[in-house]
């Protein structure tokens, strides 16, 4: 057996993002893979890391904030000529924005609709049914939250009480070790916010597990629309979901809606799916926050604090810097400083930084965007200068060239 030398370390290991930089000069030896292997000192192989990763910080030019957000409406395929098409373009839009609560209402009208060229619900359901996504609330409800009380006593905030706005979230199934644990079934807390149908449901779902709409009816005794309404309560505290996202629509969809557009769909009472405890085992610490860190960059391609102002669910930053620093070493993602104006280490994929450095150069063609204010895109007062805001549904946002254009200049550009 080849007995390594102390204090020393495979130099095949010193490659970072297969870049050879800053490796120093040596003599020049013939090499053969069937010959011995050659040995580095631990501290020059250290040195030269740390060399190699400051040389990759420096190959790129920061890019100004309007510019970043001018590429971020290209990344999340808004801008004209990016949407994405089919089932396949579906579950791509859903990876980048999983985690990020929107309201209900707006998901596929507002959100998925400006992505994807033709949007086909059908798609998302096939999507939801198949096992590979799956959705809820996974923020705590405000009631569910003890505040303290006096004398001991705990209190709760206020009831839950079902609303179309209530915040939902995708996950894909087959990366979601970012996800908190969560088991609904041990909260007894969580009975005192919800109303008497809304309680015996839950514990319908936790005695038997999934159920279809019309076995929840006929076991609790309580009238369809009744069921509905705590399923709907449910929905909106975060403790159930539904195989399909056609059980959600069919709650989020007014009674006398008629037609076959987004929003505009029958309301089924016997949509195909059953209703289920929205369930998390959770992972380990590491594997958590690292998974956290790659579902950011799918989303924003370019990441560092500032952006996150509007997440929810997320680690501390701290927690996150290390974790982009782990796989900044493994050569996996890039650090450095890609967005001007921002204070803090920023982490971005590697074909982000290539394409961000491409589009730098695009000239300005004064093209408008207009995204709804429940976008995860609305980053105007976090990324883009302008006054804040809020996530209100019914409410738009307009871009030009990466900047925002406030409502009064927006309305008369486009005519009103």
């Amino acid at each position: 057996m080849e007995k390594r030398p102390q204090g020393l370390k495979p130099l095949t290991s010193s490659a970072h993002n297969g870049t050879a930089e800053a490796v120093p000069s040596r003599p020049t030896v013939p090499f053969n893979d069937t010959t011995e292997t050659e040995w580095c000192e631990r501290r020059l192989l250290a040195r030269i890391h740390r060399l190699t990763v400051a040389t990759l910080r420096k190959q790129i030019e920061p890019v100004t904030a309007a510019q970043f957000m001018n590429w971020l409406l290209r990344w999340q395929h808004i801008a004209p000529g990016t949407q994405v098409r089919g089932e396949h373009g579906t579950l791509e839009v859903l990876r980048q924005l999983q985690g990020f609560e929107v309201p209900a209402s707006s998901w596929e009208r507002y959100v998925l609709a400006r992505r994807i060229t033709g949007y086909d619900p059908a798609h998302l359901d096939q999507l939801c049914l198949a096992g590979a996504v799956g959705w809820g609330r996974l923020s705590p409800h405000p009631a569910t939250i003890d505040t303290g009380g006096t004398n001991g006593e705990s209190e709760k905030r206020r009831r839950v009480i079902p609303t179309r706005v209530a915040p939902i979230a995708f996950f894909v199934r087959d990366e979601a070790d970012w996800m908190q644990a969560r088991h609904p079934e041990s909260d007894e807390s969580v009975a005192s916010v919800l109303s008497p149908v809304a309680r015996s449901v839950l514990e319908l779902l936790q005695q038997r597990g999934a159920l279809f709409f019309p076995d929840m009816v006929r076991a609790t005794g309580k009238l369809k629309a009744e069921v509905e309404t705590g399923l709907w309560e449910l929905v909106a505290a975060g403790l159930v979901t539904a195989d399909g996202f056609e059980n959600l629509r069919s709650l989020v969809t007014p009674k006398n809606a008629t037609g076959s557009g987004i929003g505009k769909v029958r309301r089924p009472r016997h949509a195909a799916g059953r209703w289920s405890l929205l369930h998390n085992e959770g992972a380990d610490r590491d594997r958590s926050t690292e998974s956290c860190c790659w579902m950011l960059l799918r989303r924003y391609g370019v990441v560092f604090r500032d952006l996150l102002a509007r997440e929810a669910n997320l680690p501390r930053w701290r927690e996150l810097q290390i974790a982009f620093r782990r796989l900044e070493d493994r050569g996996e993602v890039r650090g450095g400083r890609f967005v001007d104006g921002f204070l803090g280490e920023q982490f971005a994929l590697p074909v982000a930084v290539e394409s961000l450095r491409a589009t730098r150069k695009l000239p300005l063609t004064g093209e408008r965007v207009t995204i709804a204010a429940a976008d995860p895109l609305n980053l105007v007062g976090i990324v883009v200068t302008g006054e804040r805001i809020p996530a209100i549904s019914g409410r738009s946002v307009t871009f030009r060239d990466g900047m925002w254009v406030e409502e009064g200049e927006a309305m008369l550009a486009s005519g009103y």
